[in-house]
């Protein structure tokens, strides 16, 4: 298997600033910034909205390896960074919901819905030139990403910004409630049979906390600085 030089590999816990990192490396290097996250949730809001739950495993599965998820540059200008579609249709914003959050986890846990999703995110991949975004990217879907990074924060850290971030969108949240959610999440993704969250043995780590974006991202860059060499 070719090493895949031109594909940074970016993976960490819910919340903890990978997007951003990753949007703001992929417009410095002129990369296609892809946000992996967006087809778990892509399909968790396909579950939620054809069976109301997520709790029958076969019946999300099947569903997972029936719809076409497809991730695009933006074509709208209205804060996003990437156009999400389900079977052409725009749900970018739609997979941003509370609800979703609060499915997503159980959604990826699934080995079926990981497996479907592998085999999407290596053929989006494939198209090279990209900055991907997930929490097994370097460990299971690109285990031979020429770089990458594990971005770490705090739980409180990222309960924080995620609060900031609804906030700054016009929604209401709940800070205690965002901090119980990450903390449930984190518990699910680690321990979880499929791809666990867990740090590649050749990544490099970035703990975030305390730091602006600025300062993560000049880490990054030192990182990544043969890569702008090539």
């Amino acid at each position: 298997v070719m090493p895949s030089i031109n594909l940074i590999a970016i993976d960490g816990p819910a919340a903890s600033g990978k997007s951003t990192l990753a949007e703001i490396i992929s417009k410095r290097l002129g990369y296609f910034y892809f946000d992996t996250g967006a087809m778990y949730r892509a399909v968790t809001l396909a579950a939620l909205e054809k069976f109301g739950d997520v709790d029958e495993e076969l019946h999300v599965v099947k569903l997972a390896g029936s719809i076409k998820i497809d991730v695009r540059p933006p074509t709208v200008e209205d804060g996003r960074t990437m156009d999400v579609l389900v079977d052409g249709k725009d749900v970018t914003w739609q997979i941003r919901t509370p609800q979703v959050d609060r499915n997503v986890s159980k959604v990826s846990a699934y080995a079926g819905v990981r497996k479907a999703m592998t085999e999407q995110q290596r053929r989006i991949g494939e198209r090279g030139q990209m900055v991907m975004v997930g929490r097994d990217i370097g460990t299971v879907v690109f285990p031979d990403a020429a770089y990458k990074i594990y971005l770490e924060a705090s739980p409180e850290e990222r309960a924080r910004r995620r609060f900031t971030e609804i906030i700054q969108r016009g929604g209401s949240a709940d800070y205690d409630e965002i901090l119980a959610s990450i903390k449930k999440r984190d518990e699910i993704d680690s321990s979880r049979e499929v791809a666990p969250l867990s740090i590649a043995a050749d990544a490099h780590i970035i703990d975030s906390d305390g730091k602006s974006i600025d300062q993560v991202v000049e880490e990054a860059l030192v990182i990544l600085t043969p890569q702008e060499k090539m």
